[in-house]
């Protein structure tokens, strides 16, 4: 059975145009079309697409206050179509805040070099997409846990139990729903009656490195904002994510975080307790010793596929910290990642992956579970709980 899309946006060009696009892929049919997101919200309730295409700026309900309706009466997954601009930047976070998924620019010579390519790329985050919409449904929670996640770290506090308060090399036993509350519970089907095991290695390191793509906006919200002002390393965040979105995605995270985050600046030395968010469209590369180790930006190569690369900073960073780095690959499609993450086994550092039932897309942590890289395949919404831990902090 083909994969039902509703697309929404007022441009009648527009609508056509992206309606000819999935229509063109077997797997995909458009359902309905809505000019707006007050149509867009009753053609849901008798529709029942498996993903929206959604525009941002409309007449009547814009994209924003639509996507948060969608999640209260029917979540589904939705696809924003954002404007490469700083205004745009921030409209398409608050989207993604609301409960939407994905994005992609809404001018198809900005998604991809040439127009095949760009045509690809949208059928398939479509298709991505579509497994979602149960496990959305199961969790109808998601648009209320997302926005509580917008309030600050103290909030979030795990209220972490006298086992999960052990030493190294202590087998770690909590509840779910007793560990942690509010936005942390969303993204998992975890129960919270399900004993959730983990064991610190008892290893000693000196980064925190992070790669993401879809879906990575949100999850790394998640895990910042439960991280104390204290925090010993510095961290690393690679986040595929145009040049006009990562600015304010690092000051929309700095709002939210205790500890500091920037975007990552040519020559900046590593320092604990901040992250430094790579800048789309560069790469960033971790440079010298452990010790006073700083931040190389340089340009992204039109031969490289992603900019930033998840698999160039983890590997510079596994020349640079040799064994002393916990990496950690969230959701996301394709396979960025991977070989960084093999690197930075092979110096004898750890390296996680997020689980696939809590991902948006199962792609990048599957390519680094499937390879036999990540010691442990976490659930989102433990993954700051198992940091604390492994750090010693908890």
């Amino acid at each position: 059975m083909a994969i039902k899309v509703l697309v929404v946006d007022d441009s009648s060009f527009f609508r056509r145009r992206v309606s000819e696009i999935i229509n063109a892929d077997p797997r995909l049919t458009v359902i309905g079309n809505a000019t707006n997101g007050k149509e867009a919200c009753e053609m849901v309730k008798h529709l029942q697409p498996d993903v929206i295409t959604m525009d941002i700026e409309m007449p009547v309900m814009d994209g924003i206050t639509a996507v948060r309706e969608i999640m209260r009466i029917a979540p589904t997954p939705i696809l924003m179509f954002s404007s490469l601009t700083q205004a745009g930047a921030k409209s398409t976070l608050d989207a993604l805040d609301a409960g939407a998924l994905d994005f992609l620019p809404k001018k198809f010579e900005d998604i991809a070099r040439n127009r095949d390519d760009a045509v690809d790329l949208l059928q398939k985050r479509v298709a991505e997409l579509a497994g979602k919409r149960f496990y959305l449904r199961r969790n109808s929670s998601l648009a209320s846990s997302i926005k509580s996640a917008s309030t600050p770290f103290v909030r979030h506090t795990p209220a972490i139990t006298a086992k999960v308060m052990a030493t190294p090399n202590t087998t770690v036993t909590s509840t779910a729903g007793r560990a942690l509350t509010g936005s942390a519970m969303a993204g998992s089907a975890m129960t919270p009656s399900m004993p959730f095991h983990f064991r610190a290695s008892g290893k000693k390191y000196q980064l925190l490195a992070i790669g993401t793509s879809t879906g990575g906006p949100v999850a790394l919200q998640k895990i910042l904002t439960q991280l104390p002002a204290n925090f010993p390393h510095p961290i690393v965040l690679i986040q595929h994510m145009p040049v006009t979105f990562t600015a304010a995605f690092a000051a929309r995270l700095n709002n939210l975080c205790r500890i500091e985050v920037k975007e990552a600046q040519d020559g900046d030395i590593l320092r604990a307790g901040v992250a430094y968010l790579a800048q789309g469209g560069q790469q960033m590369m971790v440079d010298g010793r452990n010790v006073g180790a700083r931040l190389r930006i340089i340009d992204g190569g039109d031969r490289m596929n992603y900019k930033p690369c998840v698999d160039v900073t983890f590997g510079s960073a596994a020349k640079v910290f040799n064994d002393r780095v916990l990496s950690i690959v969230l959701t996301g499609m394709g396979a960025d990642g991977r070989e960084g993450a093999r690197m930075l086994k092979a110096n004898g550092s750890t390296v996680w992956a997020q689980d696939e039932e809590s991902c948006v897309v199962y792609g990048m942590p599957q390519a680094v579970a499937k390879a036999g890289i990540s010691s442990h395949d976490l659930p989102l919404d433990r993954i700051a709980e198992c940091i604390l831990i492994e750090l010693g902090l908890s």
